[in-house]
């Protein structure tokens, strides 16, 4: 008993040491930030690291319903990879999953990042206070405001309407722009308009660039480098509209206005030693390469959502307007495929893309974007799938600064950037000799796009029409050239989409949707140039339009993702995407007359 009793005091001993010894501790055990050297090492955790491209994708005219009607038969039976896709590709609130690649976690990744932002610009702001103003402290300044302007731009290009000008984007809700770390047990944030988050992150912007400095990166490619950054301004200020913004930081990318832009583009078409899909990515994200100006690993699954047999891909006329359809130098390189009797007109350098599946029902993806596994447990085989976004490119800088210099009245200057593009894509091995790619020219641009918005016109509607049949067709266009209403969107006094440099317009559009293929920017472009389509559903073909009422200046409001549901339930406003909000008639646009141009057979 005695002995006992020995055993229960010691117990009762070591429980009060152990209780004494974890009150000795301080509670909290963050890390105190004390130097220089450690804000910039906190910075390398304070980009995103989720994938926006593939909620984006399924939303846009890239991605076709398999169990739609087909004339190669009906399929009711694919499987989406899961319910996310369903709700996206419908425009639904997407509720129904929360795991990578989900509204849920791009809005948390985002806001991660920002607070990671705000906690250095914190410290620097108290550095500075105590007499520190080194060129590296400012440098690290400059990178935090850069990447907190990036990720509540980001996120305002997901969640809320397309910028519509100062005006009428005060009718619009803005998401939270944060700007202190937080300090309090769930802060109340209001939403804003998207006129004042457009104004903050403008101010970030200019606020942050000047100070950008190369030099204290360890790898430049994986932060905001000067080149990433000049070409986020270009991007944001493409968005606004601010042509003479844009121009300036697209040179600015480059070097220079007087500098051959040709370096920065890829040169993946030429490589012959590239057998496989996923050799296609690593190489395509490469930091080595000159174009590549940011790059950004994430955890994403995006890659097995485009798996053999599923419901959603890039196929019928998602893919034939995009990636394997005509252009205006090569639309006379037409392939057979002799299997299923099909002929169509596709790009050479396209020949390296791949098909999940079927090819009538499959899903079709290009080498580059590709997976990554990391391995947690080889023997298990379980571990962690990447996918490293190819984020700022030499080619996205060259097409902001072609649609400047359009609306800024240069179109020779702007035919010279799509002819940079254009002559990049015939590096490959794949464009043959035989005179089927015709030369570049101001001609063959006007007269190509002029043709795709006449067919368009004549009431043939691509995203309704089947056009995988067994004889080429060249009266069905494809929808590369959808009516354009940017002036509707955002609408501005120095700045309108003429008859005259429609065509040029086109092109730029049907260019970008090729290069960000698979990227998701698609549908931020859709969103500012007021693009109109349709999504056919299920095997009772249900259509689904988005933007109907675009031509008169009222905007779809399931252009604008809605907000994660913890986020509605942690006390912030919904989106409304039933009802457009209520401009007072005097704001509103006016409605521009139709620009197409006849063309004469």
């Amino acid at each position: 008993m005695k002995l006992r009793y020995f055993i229960m005091a010691g117990v009762a001993l070591l429980a009060l040491s152990s209780c004494s010894d974890f009150l000795d501790k301080p509670s909290d055990t963050r890390v105190t930030l004390t130097n220089t050297e450690q804000l910039r090492m906190l910075m390398t955790s304070a980009y995103p690291n989720q994938n926006y491209a593939l909620v984006c994708e399924l939303s846009t005219d890239n991605f076709i319903d398999n169990n739609s009607p087909s004339i190669e038969g009906v399929r009711y039976n694919l499987n989406a990879y899961n319910r996310n896709d369903d709700e996206a590709f419908a425009w639904e609130d997407i509720r129904s999953v929360s795991d990578s690649d989900s509204p849920s976690e791009l809005w948390e990744s985002y806001y991660y990042s920002i607070a990671t932002c705000n906690a250095v610009l914190q410290k620097v702001e108290e550095f500075e206070a105590d007499g520190e103003n080194s060129e590296k402290l400012q440098a690290v300044k400059g990178e935090a405001l850069i990447t907190r302007a990036y990720c509540h731009f980001m996120l305002a290009n997901i969640f809320c309407m397309p910028y519509r000008g100062d005006d009428l984007s005060q009718y619009y809700p803005g998401i939270p722009y944060a700007t202190e770390p937080e300090t309090t047990v769930k802060p109340h944030y209001e939403r804003g308009t998207l006129t004042e988050t457009y104004a903050n992150i403008q101010k970030d912007i200019e606020a942050g660039l000047p100070l950008i400095d190369d030099g204290i990166y360890e790898i430049p490619k994986y932060h905001f480098n000067k080149q990433a950054a000049y070409t986020f301004a270009s991007r944001f200020y493409l968005f606004k509209r601010d042509y003479e913004k844009v121009l300036q930081y697209a040179n600015m990318a480059f070097g220079g206005p007087e500098v051959d832009p040709m370096p920065y583009m890829s040169d993946i078409w030429a490589q012959t030693n590239l057998n496989y899909a996923d050799e296609y990515g690593k190489y395509y994200a490469n930091s080595v390469h000159q174009r590549n100006f940011m790059l950004l690993p994430t955890y994403s699954v995006y890659m097995r959502h485009l798996a053999g047999g599923r419901r959603y891909g890039i196929n019928r006329e998602g893919m034939r307007g995009s990636v394997r359809g005509p252009g205006p130098t090569w639309e006379r390189c037409r392939y057979q495929n002799t299997q299923l009797g099909w002929v169509w007109a596709m790009h050479p350098c396209m020949m390296a893309m791949w098909v999940n599946g079927s090819q009538e029902y499959g899903v079709w993806w290009a080498g580059t974007a590709g997976e990554q596994f990391e391995y947690t447990d080889k023997i298990a085989g379980i571990g962690y799938a990447h996918q490293v976004i190819v984020e700022f490119t030499g080619e996205e800088a060259l097409l902001n600064r072609a649609e400047a210099k359009l609306f800024l009245g240069d179109i020779d200057g702007c035919l010279a950037d799509l002819g940079v593009w254009d002559a990049a894509h015939r590096n490959s091995p794949n464009v043959d000799s035989d005179g089927r790619m015709d030369p570049w020219s101001k001609e063959i641009v006007w007269n190509f796009y002029t043709k795709c918005m006449d067919k368009y016109n004549r009431n043939i509607d691509p995203s309704r029409r089947e056009i995988l049949g067994t004889k080429y067709n060249d009266s069905i266009y494809f929808g590369i050239a959808k009516p354009l209403h940017i002036d509707e969107v955002c609408p501005s006094s120095r700045y309108h989409l003429t008859a005259d440099i429609m065509p040029y317009m086109q092109c730029i559009q049907h260019f970008r949707r090729f290069e960000f293929f698979q990227r998701g920017l698609r549908w931020f472009d859709i969103k500012r140039l007021g693009i109109s389509y349709n999504h056919v559903i299920g095997k009772d073909a249900r259509v689904e339009t988005l933007n109907p009422d675009v031509a008169n200046g009222v905007l779809d409001p399931r252009l604008a993702l809605q907000i994660p549901n913890e986020i509605i339930a942690a006390g912030i406003d919904p989106t409304d995407r039933t009802d457009p909000p209520k401009i007072p008639t005097m704001a509103a646009p006016k409605v521009a007359k139709d620009l197409a141009v006849p063309y004469n057979e």
